[in-house]
This record gives C-alpha cells, sequence and structure tokens, in this order.
C-alpha cells in the first residue's frame, strides 16, 4: 500500500474539505505517519473515514475530527499541550508539531512504551509521556496552555479544567445521548465556559470519562 499517497488523499478529502484551513495542521496530518501507531494487521485502515479502535478503550479519531478539534483549540507554537490519552502516540506527534511541549498522559503501561518508540522513530523530540490516570491528568507538569482529549467523554472533566492555565483551552468529542461533539472549553480568571463547535462521529469513551449507568427498578 502506498501510504504517503494514501496520506495525502486523507489531507484533500477528509481535512481541507472539513473547512481546516491552519496550513501547520494540514501540513502536520501529511508529515505523520498515521500507519505507525497502529499494529500491523490495522494499517491498512489508517487513513479510512472512521473511527480506528486499536486497543480496549483507545481509537484514532477520524482524520476530520481529530483535525477540526485541533483548528477549533487554536494551538500557538509556544504552547504547553496536555495530550489525554495518548495511546501509542499519535495524536501527541501531530501536537508536537504545533506547539512547543507536549505531556502526554497514559494509564497503559505498554500503551506508553509502544507511544514512546513511535516517537523516536518519527523523530518526534518534543514529547513525553506520564504514567497517570487519564481524568486525572498531569498537575505537576502544568498549568497547561492547551489540553487534548484524545477519545470521546461522557462526563464533565473536571480535574483537568482546572490545570488550564488563565486564557487555556481544552478540547474534546462529548457524547450525550448517542449525539457526538466536539466542544471547548475557555478559561478566563476563575470562571470556565464552553461551547459546541462542530459535529462529531468519535464513540469510543476513554477511561475514566464514562457516565455511570443509571440504576433501574
Amino acid at each position: 500500500m502506498d501510504f504517503e499517497a494514501a496520506r495525502k488523499h486523507m489531507v484533500d478529502s477528509q481535512v481541507r474539505t472539513n473547512d481546516v484551513t491552519d496550513l501547520r495542521i494540514q501540513r502536520a496530518f501529511e508529515t505523520v505517519e498515521r500507519e505507525r501507531f497502529l499494529p500491523v494487521e490495522l494499517k491498512a485502515q489508517a487513513y479510512v473515514d472512521r473511527e480506528v479502535v486499536y486497543a480496549p478503550g483507545r481509537s484514532l479519531m477520524t482524520p476530520r475530527d481529530f483535525s477540526k478539534l485541533l483548528a477549533a483549540l487554536e494551538i500557538r507554537p509556544t504552547d504547553l499541550i496536555l495530550d489525554v490519552g495518548c495511546g501509542t502516540g499519535y495524536s501527541s506527534a501531530v501536537l508536537a508539531q504545533l506547539g512547543e511541549m507536549v505531556v502526554a498522559v497514559e494509564s497503559e503501561a505498554d500503551l506508553a512504551a509502544r507511544a514512546q518508540e513511535n516517537w523516536a522513530a518519527s523523530g518526534v523530540v518534543n514529547a513525553a509521556v506520564v504514567a497517570s490516570d487519564l481524568a486525572a491528568g498531569a498537575a505537576k507538569q502544568g498549568p497547561f496552555d492547551v489540553i487534548v482529549i484524545s477519545g470521546a467523554i461522557e462526563t464533565e472533566p473536571a480535574a483537568l479544567l482546572k490545570q488550564l492555565k488563565d486564557g487555556g483551552r481544552l478540547g474534546a468529542v462529548v457524547r450525550r445521548g448517542g449525539v457526538a461533539k466536539g466542544t471547548i472549553w475557555r478559561r478566563s480568571g476563575a470562571a470556565v465556559a464552553s461551547h459546541e463547535a462542530f459535529d462529531a462521529t468519535a464513540r469510543i469513551v476513554l477511561p475514566g470519562f464514562t457516565q455511570p449507568k443509571a440504576f433501574v427498578f
């Protein structure tokens, strides 16, 4: 399979056509080898227009959802970024091209090790992984300009919102009642406001962000 051609087609058909006009995001999607972050049996699915599940509770978002989330976050080259649920490292590799430094949180040791291996093979030098429960984040390494949750959530990311700098932004796909929305939170002093930025499709909810099932008599 010609992965380079597939990567270019992905950007042309799934990123640019969905109003992601930031050239830095387009270049990051064109250069980071998405297939590298998937197991051998899933590499052929790296550039399909759907979420790719590669481990329990872990997936690569569709290129459309992920690129639109990054665009809505307005990431600057000087930003310190927290990537929650980095998995095998793809999201952090993309973010590393957009910000100054990426702190990646991963709760599964085997995934964290694979992320580090993948970054080394991809030439990523400005990302580091922290072992932590995903919902807890990495307060000691913060506060952060940008926090990206690399998967869907069903609950308010309360602990993570406390780790934002003044003016900081948090982005996630929020699922409620089977409907997914790309959502952005922004801190202004002690206040945090949120807005829905786009309709999304992400369905794999990260561990620690699942809404408890209501008990029915």
